[in-house]
């Protein structure tokens, strides 16, 4: 159901966006694989950018050609290197070459956000996470928009995923995208045996990681939650809209069951 697609991945240089933009490639997509950091095995076309500022992303749209069938936005920082970056990279950037590069997707395309049960807070957060998504744009002083709505070092990553998860919902039926029947998902994997769990450790602290590691048996792997994303750039997935795909072995459904007390 990929044959003869157009993918753009980003961080396709390590983990889960270099094992996607292998097996797109494998089941006969055409890959723009994108990355601030050159791969070791490059997949397709490599085009380097850098998500983290409004320049990066205006010159990595300039770069990316017509005709784009899926956008799979994997590329996110763990958190360690402060809130700024992580807000720029797992969001604002994020957004801002989702938005950016719809003129140059095809009608019926897919975008991929790949978020994280990180972000499972954005309910209780709601009115935190709605302000924060409304902001239009790429902010001028992004420690200025992390102050303004309550975004701290240590809570950078799931915040970021759960204003990325609040704004997959609504950009589902943004009119840039629903117009020309454009799908908007989200997959959210949990601990994923990736070059960045280490940091996540350091971010989220052992005991989180261990304890969801141990609700579901096992980390998952990037060969774990790839094919769902390419699934949700599939033709197979032309009435998934709007939707959130838990890809963690079960960790959600244990989380839910401990928060409704059932």
């Amino acid at each position: 159901m990929l044959l003869g697609k157009t993918i753009v991945v980003t961080g396709a240089a390590s983990g889960i966006g270099q094992r996607t933009a292998e097996l797109a490639q494998a089941m006969g997509a055409t890959v723009f694989a994108v990355d601030r950091n050159v791969p070791e095995r490059p997949v397709g076309h490599f085009v380097q950018a850098d998500l983290g500022s409004e320049a990066g992303v205006a010159a990595l749209i300039d770069a990316l050609p017509e005709g784009i069938d899926a956008l799979a936005n994997v590329a996110g920082l763990s958190g360690s290197a402060g809130r700024a970056p992580t807000i720029a990279v797992n969001f604002l950037g994020l957004r801002a070459l989702s938005l950016g590069l719809a003129p140059k997707l095809t009608q019926y395309a897919s975008v991929i956000n790949v978020a994280s049960i990180a972000g499972f807070g954005w309910r209780p957060n709601l009115a935190r996470a709605k302000a924060a998504v409304s902001v239009p744009g790429f902010p001028d002083d992004i420690e200025a928009y992390c102050d303004a709505h309550d975004i701290k070092t240590e809570t950078a990553y799931p915040d970021s995923k759960e204003l990325l998860l609040l704004w997959t919902y609504q950009a589902a039926h943004n009119p840039i995208f629903r117009d020309r029947q454009i799908r908007v998902n989200a997959v959210s994997p949990g601990p994923v045996e990736t070059p960045i769990l280490t940091q996540f450790r350091e971010v989220l602290g052992e005991a989180r990681v261990n304890s969801d590691i141990d609700r579901v048996g096992r980390a998952g792997t990037a060969d774990d939650i790839a094919p769902s994303v390419l699934f949700l750039a599939s033709d197979g997935a032309r009435w998934v809209n709007g939707t959130n795909l838990a890809c963690d072995g079960g960790l959600e459904a244990s989380v839910l069951a401990e928060v409704m007390e059932f």
